[in-house]
């Protein structure tokens, strides 16, 4: 049976004209005449037999039926394109995964050990897309995520990586007392605070016994590598995931407070759909973050 889909160049002109709200900026994105613009558009509408757009001197604005089509059809487009570079990328060859994960343990953990990975498989390719939620994977085109958090996803399986261990850091021209710090030590400092973890100092003097005024107070990041740059500017004291800081801690451009590391409640998971567990690519993935995780946690006694 032949499909009911409109003709693409019409689809292609019609986003893009709905994307700009104009025919002559969508002309200009697409090399053509305006005129030609037009006749797609016309040719589509006529297609569907409603108006997608309302046409007076002051130009061309998409009617409602137009909104709520224009959003599908970029939707639609925007997939048949990133098929098109993965298949592009691939050669025709090989598998893609699309892998969601938190955007600090991407770039501080993750990707550096990303070439043992490529080399060892250059027939599969990870697109990397950072999430910092919980999500449906049936919303999306994702295979796999990467979370730090519960692990417990309707409809998934998931793999343990690593405990969290925090650790305080400051920079080594942040001048302190040199002895072990007191709790009225630390209520001088400035604590630098990870807004998505509010309560993370009073959690970690907590664990040492300890109540500390303030623990709440000091400026704010939204992600860890913010925080990170802060402590390192001189900024205040940091208390980061060891993880994310192995770099920073070799070359000294952070030092710990106290040698002190405390695990957290929350661990990282490698989390996918239980209908792709078997999956081939997936499955050499998996195989490899978890002996990447497991080299990492051993030594340090993180379970």
């Amino acid at each position: 049976m032949r499909r009911k889909i409109p003709n693409t160049a019409a689809l292609s002109a019609f986003e893009t004209a709905a994307r700009h709200q104009s025919f002559t900026k969508a002309a200009d994105e697409l090399a053509v005449t305006q005129s030609a613009i037009c006749r797609q558009i016309a040719s589509l509408e006529e297609f569907l037999g409603l108006k997608l757009f309302r046409r007076d001197r002051r130009g061309v604005a998409l009617t409602e039926a137009g909104l709520v089509y224009s959003r599908k059809v970029a939707a639609r487009l925007d997939d048949v394109e990133r098929d098109t570079l993965d298949l592009m990328a691939a050669g025709g060859q090989g598998s893609t995964l699309e892998i969601a994960v938190v955007p600090t343990f991407a770039t501080k953990w993750l990707l550096p050990r990303m070439p043992g990975f490529v080399e060892a498989h250059p027939d599969i390719t990870i697109n990397l897309s950072t999430r910092t939620r919980p999500f449906l994977f049936g919303d999306t085109e994702f295979d796999a995520a990467i979370y730090a958090g519960s692990a417990a996803w309707p409809g998934t399986n998931n793999r343990f990586l690593t405990r969290e261990s925090l650790i305080a850091v400051r920079s080594p021209h942040l001048s302190l007392p040199r002895r072990k710090l007191t709790a009225a030590d630390w209520s001088k400092l400035r604590l630098l605070q990870q807004s998505t973890r509010p309560y993370a100092w009073r959690d970690w003097f907590a664990s040492r016994a300890m109540h500390v005024d303030g623990d709440m107070s000091g400026p704010r990041f939204e992600l860890f590598s913010m925080q990170t740059e802060a402590a390192i500017q001189g900024m205040g004291v940091a208390l980061i995931p060891r993880l994310l800081i192995e770099d920073e801690l070799q070359r000294g451009a952070l030092v710990p407070v106290e040698q002190y590391d405390y695990l957290s409640d929350r661990s990282y998971y490698l989390i996918y759909p239980e209908q792709k567990a078997d999956a081939a690519p997936l499955g050499v993935f998996r195989e490899w973050i978890e002996d990447q995780a497991r080299s990492y946690r051993e030594p340090l006694g993180l379970g």
